[in-house]
């Protein structure tokens, strides 16, 4: 279906790929990894044909229809999100903006003597509209949007209104509307909140095209593909099996070529150390001769290349009290929307909360109550004796000053620490080599996540205080995280839509749920258990 065969491709002074060669089948299901940087997104765009290879050749099956979803959705605006999805289907958008401009016309009492036309016009258009499916496609792009967490306001409301995360949200509906022979999917899971990514989850598994995806998210790739392509060091592998089970065979492939890297090792640092000690002797000359022609035959075994993880440890923290947060009768509200009424909620020492809720639940309400960021309208919300807190939400990213480098910025913020643990600390951030010398400015999102939880944990807190904190990370910064957080003596409230990271690291969970607050001893996998559903708005 699709096919990369011996491709090399350069990116100004780095090298993406070396005659690498892989292949997307008919029905596959293939998640794409690899470091950032590797080339995921060159290797997206040279299937499409926005780039080709220096080297090699891109195939791909003729009348085979290609949805392209990629972290640039370019502008939108000026028409409803509705229309912008079935935008991607053909022409039947057009129709349907005619459709509607008629209707009004036809509403228009100014117009009333050109009703003829417009009634006969509209006849025409309807029929058109028909013909193309207009109406059935209406319903499934709406059916789209509404898994996507889309309220029936926003699917009519100018597309153009909406966030940056919103319209993601409308450029990868118009994909799956779409349902192309084969989808490309580059990073699907960022901007979705657990309900959205597990409607996505369940859709992509039903889809009976051909599907190559990114994805940081690693229960989200685990579940639905069937094979790996790997880029790595210029050159792609492929796995059979989902992304366990590539993990685990990337690792047994890593512990077998090193056992083979040191016996060659072994065997050749003998014939050299045999070679040298006789090569001065006429008697041994015809053995030092046949040793070195074996040795200059031998294909050199190469060590495995080791992605460099390096393991974030926490200074130890100063001990709080047992009570740690004190909610009581809080009332919270934004205009005529009640947030909260008569809230009570406790946590003591040690007790790690994850918030569950759909879109406007109050989960960030909550954080934000607690760090101080929003008042409540009526109650209390108390810190305990000897809590020192660190807050990361999205606008933690703000408080870095744009002019200053990634060094800079963590001198600026510890001007006491050495400037070894200084370069360690942003090692374990993924901060090495040049990267240290980037200004703040020009950081991408992940980039500055990744500074922002390095200050907010270089001098401990020993409570965190955690909105959504995996948004932005890649998968290997995302592990060095949940096992730096594992490791953490204190206390813990935080939102988070990675599964992974929440089975990790909760020991309660808070669900608010119109029905009321409901309170889970154990953690997430505890939750799911007893509850029968991943996220609260999946309930039957």
């Amino acid at each position: 279906m699709i096919r990369l065969e011996n491709i090399s491709k350069q990116n100004s002074s780095q090298l993406l790929f070396v005659e690498a060669s892989a292949a997307l089948f008919r029905g596959e299901k293939v998640g794409l990894v690899g470091p950032n940087g590797a080339g995921k997104t060159t290797l997206f765009r040279m299937i499409t044909g926005e780039e080709q290879p220096d080297e090699g050749q891109v195939s791909v099956d003729r009348g085979i229809t290609i949805g392209y979803f990629s972290q640039d959705v370019g502008e939108m605006g000026g028409r409803s999100a509705v229309a912008e999805v079935m935008d991607g289907v053909g022409p039947v958008s057009a129709v349907a903006a005619e459709l509607k401009s008629l209707e009004a016309a036809m509403m228009d009492p100014d117009r009333a003597g050109e009703m003829d036309d417009i009634i006969a016009r509209y006849g025409e258009v309807q029929a058109r509209f028909e013909e193309l499916d207009g109406y059935a496609l209406d319903g499934r792009a709406r059916e789209v949007l509404d898994g996507l967490g889309f309220t029936q306001e926003m699917m009519d409301g100018d597309v153009g209104k909406l966030s940056g995360g919103w319209k993601m949200r409308v450029a990868l509906a118009r994909i799956l509307l779409m349902r192309p022979d084969a989808m490309l999917l580059d990073e699907p899971s960022n901007h979705l909140d657990l309900e959205s990514l597990i409607w996505l989850e369940e859709f992509l598994k039903g889809y009976e095209g051909a599907l190559m995806m990114t994805s940081h998210d690693r229960e989200f790739m685990n579940r639905i593909v069937t094979k790996i392509v790997e880029i790595d060091g210029g050159s792609l592998t492929t796995y059979s099996g989902n992304y366990e089970f590539y993990a685990a065979q990337r690792a047994l492939n890593e512990k077998h070529q090193q056992a083979q890297f040191e016996r060659q090792q072994a065997m050749l640092a003998k014939e050299i150390n045999f070679i040298e000690r006789f090569k001065a002797r006429a008697s041994h000359a015809a053995q030092v001769q046949s040793r070195v022609k074996k040795l200059d035959k031998i294909e050199r075994v190469e060590p495995p290349k080791r992605r460099q993880t390096v393991l974030f440890e926490f200074l130890p923290a100063p001990r709080s009290g047992d009570d740690v947060i004190s909610v009581k009768n809080v009332h919270k509200g934004y205009g005529s929307r009640v947030i909260y009424e008569g809230f009570d909620f406790h946590v003591r020492r040690k007790e790690r909360w994850c918030v569950m809720g759909i879109n406007g639940a109050g989960k960030s309400t909550l954080l934000k109550l607690v760090a101080g960021a929003a008042k409540p309208d009526q109650g209390s919300v108390a810190i305990g004796v000897g809590v020192k807190m660190g807050y990361f939400a999205q606008h933690a990213m703000e408080v870095l000053e744009g002019d200053l480098t990634v060094f800079e910025m963590l001198e600026h913020t510890f001007p006491q620490a050495g400037q070894g643990s200084l370069r360690a600390l942003a090692g374990c951030f993924g901060f090495s080599g040049d990267d240290v010398e980037k200004r703040c400015r020009v950081l991408s999102g992940g980039e500055k996540a990744r500074l922002a939880m390095a200050l907010m944990l270089y001098d401990p807190p020993n409570l965190l205080v955690l909105d959504e904190p995996t948004n932005h990370l890649d998968m290997a910064t995302k592990e060095m995280l949940i096992a730096a957080l594992a490791q953490f003596e204190g206390t813990m409230l935080f939102v988070s839509h990675d599964r992974h990271f929440l089975a990790a690291l909760s020991n309660r969970v808070l669900e608010l749920t119109p029905d009321g607050i409901h309170r889970y001893e154990g953690g997430y996998t505890e939750y799911v258990a007893r509850t029968g559903h991943e996220a609260p708005g999946l309930r039957s």
